[in-house]
């Protein structure tokens, strides 16, 4: 039987770019090696089963140039692994510490064998699971897209060469690990302006995403809604999120990942148990913090101490209904769309890809179910990629989309409000200069070459919107802060070195050395 309609799973994985040579460990590096053993890895591990077994899955994923520069980093690499090894060694530790403990000890053994798999997978790359997601990619089985080049925001830039420079800046960055032009981008935070278009068909993208109301508010508005791309003007698709998806999986309290068998984020073992047999573990600093090994599951609305002991088999059991469901409200959901429409619908779910594996710990599992059920339960909705879609649906209504973004409101009001405007002038300010140096000297070489290709990386890392997230989140709010000034300084002082033609080479070699991504960078960008 013919399949009613699709399913396109798009999982945004991005961090900013955290890289400190010049500590020995770094608290913010964390976010980088919990991310690689709870989602990447993960994820990886989900693919190869499904690959083996003949599960014919889809899916698009993107990796944000920030992400991928740190995945290849050697530095960053061998932190990890030295972070594996630490990690293996303390589940070994815990596989004897719970042996007569009946409620932990499945526990223990869970993560142990989760680590070795790490260890197998890391290995099998040679330490850089970027090959891996392009051997999927290779295979067919998943689109990788690219993002804006330090996830900036596009709409909060006022110089439209620095919206063209994050884009152009990014698709070169992809050529260079994953072997050809990317087809599709995810723009940082989904945020969305009119005319942006304009760079993404300048660099042949085919393809981008909107939060739902971005393509509902387009002008005309769209036939099929959100289940079903529109062309912008000048050609370049726009695929819409779809809600209903969202709330199921996203929300805490509605949603799958508050369910009480999960396990719980917030109770780990780097607090539970006494400081001299989690200190070897700790940072260098001895501050507790977490370990990744948590023992207890989300039990209900109760405090930390009062959470109940997680079972790794029920948990995995919920995973597999939770599969179901969802896979039951999408077969309704397509049956529903395909009796009113007269095109197959496609419904387009959006995610962080760290929510699973990372915050709902469960959440490759239920990836892994949720293709297997689709494979062989039954035949309505198949899972497809923007790419395939468009291949079959080569017409399209045009339409304009509408300014838009996802997050609180919908509006860019998260990255610019109280807790960070001040940012703008000076990013706006930069962007002006950067403009000027590369009209100024528009073949440079030598020193003056190195000094402008690293300006054009430090005003980057600057426009990174995790800044003004955190800000407003206020979570690390210190770190944010001194990332934004840091930059925006080390810009400043390269600008008027090269103005006063007085580079300091060993200034630009620290640089180089210290905020190292973008290798092929070419200034020229903000031609």
């Amino acid at each position: 039987m013919e399949e009613k309609g699709y399913w396109c799973l798009q999982l945004h994985a991005h961090l900013p770019y955290v890289r400190h040579p010049d500590y020995k460990d770094f608290l913010e590096e964390d976010w980088l090696y919990e991310a690689i053993s709870e989602t990447y890895i993960p994820l990886l591990s989900v693919f190869e089963k499904l690959y083996e077994d003949n599960i014919d899955f889809r899916l698009t994923m993107t990796i944000s140039p920030t992400l991928a520069g740190m995945l290849a980093d050697p530095l960053l690499e061998s932190r990890y692994w030295t972070r594996l090894n630490s990690h293996i060694e303390l589940a070994q530790k815990e596989l004897e510490r719970t042996k007569n403990i009946s409620e932990f000890r499945p526990v223990a053994q869970m993560y142990y064998d989760r680590f070795i798999e790490c260890k197998r997978i890391w290995e099998s790359y040679g330490g850089n699971i970027l090959k891996g997601f392009k051997k999927f990619q290779d295979l067919g089985k998943i689109e990788i897209i690219t993002c804006c080049a330090t996830h900036g925001l596009l709409p909060l830039m006022l110089d439209k060469k620095a919206q063209a420079a994050q884009i152009s800046v990014a698709c070169k960055d992809y050529e260079r690990h994953f072997g050809r032009r990317p087809r599709g981008i995810w723009l940082a935070e989904c945020a969305y302006e009119v005319g942006v278009e304009k760079f993404l068909k300048d660099e042949g993208l085919r393809f981008f995403f909107l939060e739902a109301h971005g393509l509902l508010f387009s002008q005309p508005r769209p036939k099929y809604g959100v289940f079903a791309p529109v062309y912008c003007p000048n050609g370049v698709a726009a695929f819409a999120r779809d809600v209903e998806t969202a709330s199921q999986v996203w929300s805490a309290e509605t949603g799958y990942p508050g369910d009480p068998d999960y396990r719980e984020f917030y109770r780990d073992l780097g607090y539970d148990l006494d400081y001299d047999y989690v200190k070897p573990y700790l940072h260098s600093d001895g501050v507790r913090r977490n370990t990744g090994l948590k023992y207890h599951r989300i039990t209900g609305k109760v405090a930390l101490g009062d959470k109940k002991p997680y079972n790794p088999w029920n948990a995995r059991e919920k995973a597999a209904q939770h599969a179901g469901n969802f896979l039951f409200n999408r077969t309704k959901q397509v049956e529903h769309l395909s009796g009113i429409f007269d095109r197959k619908p496609i419904i387009v779910s959006m995610y962080d890809a760290e929510l699973f594996g990372h915050w709902w710990f469960e959440g490759p599992s239920f990836i892994n179910f949720l293709f297997r059920k689709m494979y062989y339960d039954q035949d309505v909705v198949k899972p497809i990629t923007p790419i395939e879609y468009l291949d079959k649906f080569s017409a399209n209504q045009v339409a304009q989309p509408a300014a838009s973004s996802w997050g609180d409101k919908g509006y860019y009001e998260v990255w610019l409000n109280g807790s960070n405007d001040y940012i703008y002038r000076h990013l706006h300010k930069a962007g002006q200069r950067m403009d000027e140096l590369a009209k100024k000297f528009p073949n440079a070489d030598g020193i003056l070459r190195r000094a402008l290709n690293q300006a054009a990386r430090e005003f980057l890392l600057a426009q990174s919107s995790d800044w003004a997230f955190i800000m407003s989140t206020g979570t690390m709010v210190e770190y944010a802060h001194k990332r934004t000034r840091d930059h925006v300084l080390n810009f400043t002082k390269l600008y008027d070195q090269i103005q006063a033609s007085n580079i300091d080479e060993q200034l630009v070699s620290y640089l180089e050395n210290y905020n190292n991504i973008f290798p092929e960078i070419d200034y020229r960008a903000y031609k």
